[in-house]
């Protein structure tokens, strides 16, 4: 008997003791956890760095009960064994209330240590403040749609595209908007997304950095995703459209055939700078500029993080903090008008709004400690500090993109309906977006003869002496030249007359079928002889020599008794 059951016998990995098979879950449960705390105690009273670990064996096994050099086991060990009896369960039921207990004491200790000495020292905190690694904005991006704030319209509860988001089932995406509204977060999310699931695979590049070979390696690798391990790549390109156009064909045929999953990120039109086979294959998202109540919970959110507290615009609680609060711990304080102002000025860009926050209580923080090194007093945040911690023009203007020909339309449509207002307020935006004056100057002295015509002959050489000061001058003094232009020009009578007459010419030029018919040779130049002789100028009558209107026919004969004032160009 004594022999089978030798045999039959299976040896501890830890302590080495031979057991019953139907024993060693059980007896490798509370081998493992009376091992654990003696090692980690001593290796905690070593004072030299521990000793190698070596590999569990019978010796290891022997010589750790016996003061010899102690072994953990190795990771995989207890995994291989955790099948657990139900005496195992009854053992680890009775010592789990003491280890939680143990953990949450020492957990409360940990806290309570970690809050006096934030007490006894709160440059401490400060310090935390000053030394922030990364960017606001790239600190608090947030990884998940429920963080993601401001693009209800895309991402909402109801919305096709969070739909597809839940599902995994995410289709080549062109996210176009301005700088600061979600664009590369939302990617970011998807990304995150993907990656818990492990549904795809997610690949960023940039296209202001990136290369055609950059691109091509990364198809490759996708190509080979593809095949060995059935998972998709997801690409996102920042900035899609540094790409030229064909460095953008390059997507083609993969994103046809669904080798990659394509995300770009524009501030401009895709229907401009995007090519269009391209953009056939993918589903443009127009995302907005952030609004006031999205900046506002993108801040309070921003707030929290850095521990600030929140004044309220009363006066009672500003009193407060002066007085009652001298003897509590110093803490670093925002105006809630502090946070309403960054929420108005960066014009929607969050990225704009957190750095700008960032920047401000930095600023704060470091003047107190320099000033109160030895006795911290209360910081303060307000409005006045936002606004050098901005230091920016908040007007969206890109004077080579979109806003550049949305604005000078304004200002020309404002200007043919007579709005002066509206027209004194787009040339505003584009004079402080840093717009060239004389771009405008040319603009209006166009508007001049177009709009305005022969309804007030003096617009055009008012527009003319606007362009010549604003050339002498240029800026700022000359933006007030150009608003009394664009006054005048908006109150003036307008008439289009010569402007449609002169395209019904074009039309009639571009439309003419054949060859175009000559000049009729009576009111041709005839400057030698041999043209008198070929008929040049003959008959011409001469009409300064003529009391009354002279009949003279100046078109030629196919053209003659046409009035390009009121001809319709649909007849052609």
């Amino acid at each position: 008997m004594a022999g089978k059951k030798e045999t039959e016998s299976v040896k501890c990995p830890v302590c080495s003791g031979d057991f019953e098979p139907s024993r060693i879950n059980s007896h490798l449960d509370e081998c493992l956890l009376d091992h654990q705390t003696p090692s980690g105690e001593e290796r905690s009273s070593e004072k030299t760095p521990p000793a190698k670990k070596p590999r569990v064996s019978d010796e290891a096994g022997g010589s750790g009960g016996k003061g010899g050099v102690k072994t953990e086991r190795p990771a995989g060990v207890f995994s291989l064994f955790h099948t657990k009896t139900k005496e195992a369960k009854a053992t680890e039921g009775e010592n789990e209330p003491n280890t939680t207990t143990t953990t949450t004491t020492s957990s409360s200790s940990s806290t309570s240590t970690s809050t006096s000495s934030s007490n006894c020292n709160p440059a401490m905190r400060w310090e935390s403040l000053l030394n922030i690694d990364k960017p606001l904005a790239e600190k608090l991006r947030p990884t998940t749609l429920e963080e993601y704030f401001g693009q209800n319209k895309v991402v909402g509860e109801q919305t096709l595209l969070r739909s597809l988001l839940q599902s995994q089932e995410i289709p080549s995406l062109i996210f176009w908007g301005p700088p600061g509204c979600g664009k590369t977060t939302l990617a970011h999310i998807i990304a995150s997304s993907s990656k818990k699931k492990g549904t795809a695979r997610f690949v960023t590049l940039s296209a202001t950095s990136a290369s055609t070979n950059d691109v091509r390696e990364v198809i490759k690798q996708a190509q080979n995703e593809l095949r060995l391990c059935k998972r998709r790549t997801i690409l996102f390109i920042d900035e899609i459209h540094r790409f030229n156009k064909s460095q953008q064909d390059t997507f083609l045929p993969h994103v046809e055939c669904g080798t990659i999953t394509l995300i770009g990120a524009t501030t401009e039109n895709p229907s401009f700078q995007v090519n269009s086979a391209l953009l056939s294959r993918c589903r443009v998202l127009v995302l907005e500029k952030l609004s006031v109540a999205a900046m506002g919970s993108i801040l309070r959110r921003a707030v929290d993080s850095l521990g600030l507290r929140v004044l309220l615009d009363d006066a009672v609680e500003q009193k407060r903090l002066t007085s009652a609060d001298r003897c509590s711990e110093p803490q670093v304080c925002i105006e809630q008008k502090a946070l309403d102002t960054i929420a108005h000025l960066c014009d929607g860009d969050a990225r704009a709004g957190l750095n700008g926050l960032q920047l401000a209580v930095q600023a704060c923080v470091a003047k107190a400690r320099n000033t109160h090194a030895h006795t911290p007093q209360h910081i303060l945040v307000q409005e006045v500090h936002i606004k050098e911690g901005l230091q920016r023009s908040h007007i969206l203007y890109d004077k080579a993109g979109e806003e550049h020909y949305n604005c000078i339309s304004a200002l020309h449509k404002s200007m043919r309906g007579s709005d002066e207002n509206a027209a004194l307020y787009w040339l505003g935006r584009m004079l402080e977006g840093g717009e060239d004056p004389l771009y405008v100057a040319r603009r209006l002295v166009r508007f001049a003869s177009e709009d305005v015509g022969l309804a007030d002959p003096a617009a055009l050489p008012q527009a003319v002496a606007a362009f010549q000061a604003c050339h002498f001058i240029g800026m700022p003094e000359c933006e007030v030249i150009l608003a009394q232009c664009a006054v005048y020009l908006a109150r003036a009578p307008k008439s289009v007359e010569v402007y449609m007459a002169y395209n019904n010419v074009k039309t009639c030029l571009r439309n003419h079928k054949g060859p175009l018919p000559p000049v009729p040779l009576h009111i041709r130049n005839a400057p030698t002889k041999l043209m008198k002789e070929l008929g040049y100028a003959k008959g011409y009558k001469y009409n300064p020599a003529f009391n009354g209107p002279v009949d003279q026919a100046y078109l030629p004969e196919e053209l003659r008794g046409i009035n390009f004032f009121t001809w319709k160009p649909t007849g052609l």
